[in-house]
């Protein structure tokens, strides 16, 4: 590993630590930008969640969302596993599918993924538990009844599961692989839009493993690409199926072009000119991408062209003013609010995302325990 890739790996971890079926895909509004798929305006309401990490229970904490985009505390369900009390350092540690019928969460303390069926009005029935695979459970993915989840433990590797009819969680049989290297800290692992594939970030390596989806769930791979920047962190797709990618090392975003399992790279770590670009969202019509940047307190925005390259919409990189340390980003339905969780003082900051991409505060909301991690949206 670079020696700067090292020091600012570790400057980001301790960052975060003080902050405590296919057919769907081309109309669905992808897991990995924190939201569950609907054509919500933004004058509709929804929800906002949360995991609490808690070491003694983890739960997921939930926030109604009101048509003008401010939140009020809407209770807790529990997970039936444990957090860790700390930060992930991950994203991706709470999402939905694609069809909006199910929410799933990560237990990094107890080592498992709990499955929850989503009713029409927001709330969160416990279905089922599952051992992950491995240890340290800090990010899923699911397309169709398709679930993997990447352990952040060492060694790290990546599991698959599968939804049964009623929503219990079932291991696929030989589906567990290896990352790049025994220990290369994980971030997030996510599904492309047509479910083929899966990607890894790996921040202490540097790369990105990509692995093939076989019909029933196993896995060819890793393919290993050598990653723009220095330590890339959070990722979100457009429906189109370009990826974009936080660089935390030099606070800049890549976009690449996943073609069969090769990542060509579009835009070249784009420099935000702020600290620590960490997470990523991506408006659902693929026009503009977000990167939270924990270092600096400041949400960056990215106008995304038709050719995929990326350019900011203000030279400055600030888009907007966050809480302290911001950190999982999530779009609500519709692309309508833009919301941050706030890693350091248990906040939720939340913003109108306007025509032409930028951001309007509306929202600042306190109230989640410290080492809370994951967001989504609906």
């Amino acid at each position: 590993m670079h020696p700067r890739s090292s020091l600012f790996a570790a400057l980001v971890v301790s960052t975060l630590i003080a902050s405590g079926g296919k057919a769907e895909a081309a109309a669905a509004v992808l897991s990995t930008t924190g939201e569950a798929p609907g054509t919500a305006s933004a004058g509709d309401a929804g929800t906002v969640y949360a995991l609490s990490n808690d070491p003694a229970g983890n739960a997921v904490v939930t926030f109604a969302r009101a048509p003008d985009g401010t939140l009020s505390p809407a209770g807790s369900f529990s997970t039936g596993g444990t957090g860790t009390g700390a930060a992930l350092g991950s994203q991706g540690a709470l999402t939905f599918s694609r069809d909006g019928r199910w929410a799933l969460a990560v237990n990094a303390g107890s080592d498992d993924v709990s499955i929850f069926a989503v009713s029409d009005s927001g709330s969160l029935r416990l279905v089922d538990r599952a051992p992950s695979g491995g240890d340290v459970p800090i990010s899923v993915t699911v397309v169709n009844d398709l679930v993997f989840v990447v352990n952040a433990g060492v060694p790290n590797s990546v599991t698959g599961l599968r939804i049964g009819q009623d929503g219990d969680l079932q291991p696929i049989p030989s589906s567990t692989r290896p990352l790049s290297a025994a220990d290369s800290a994980p971030a997030e692992i996510a599904f492309d839009p047509g479910g083929d594939f899966l990607v890894v970030t790996e921040k202490n390596t540097n790369r990105l493993s990509v692995y093939a989806v076989g019909e029933g769930g196993n896995l060819d791979g890793p393919r290993v690409v050598e990653s723009s920047g220095q330590t890339p962190f959070g990722f979100a797709f457009t429906r189109r199926g370009l990826l974009v990618v936080s660089e935390a090392g030099g606070s800049t975003v890549s976009s690449y072009r996943l073609s069969d399992d090769v990542l060509d790279v579009v835009t070249a770590s784009a420099p935000n000119f702020q600290i620590a670009a960490c997470w990523i969202a991506i408006t659902a019509d693929g026009r503009f991408a977000y990167s939270a940047n924990t270092g600096a307190d400041d949400i960056s925005a990215f106008a995304i062209a038709p050719d995929g390259t990326l350019a900011l919409l203000d030279a400055s990189g600030v888009a907007a003013s966050a809480g302290d340390a911001p950190a999982d980003l999530a779009m609500s339905r519709g692309s309508g609010y833009l919301y941050v969780r706030n890693g350091r003082d248990g906040s939720i900051s939340g913003y109108g995302v306007q025509s032409d991409g930028a951001l309007e505060q509306v929202e600042l909301v306190s109230g989640l325990p410290a080492g809370s991690a994951g967001l989504a949206a609906r």
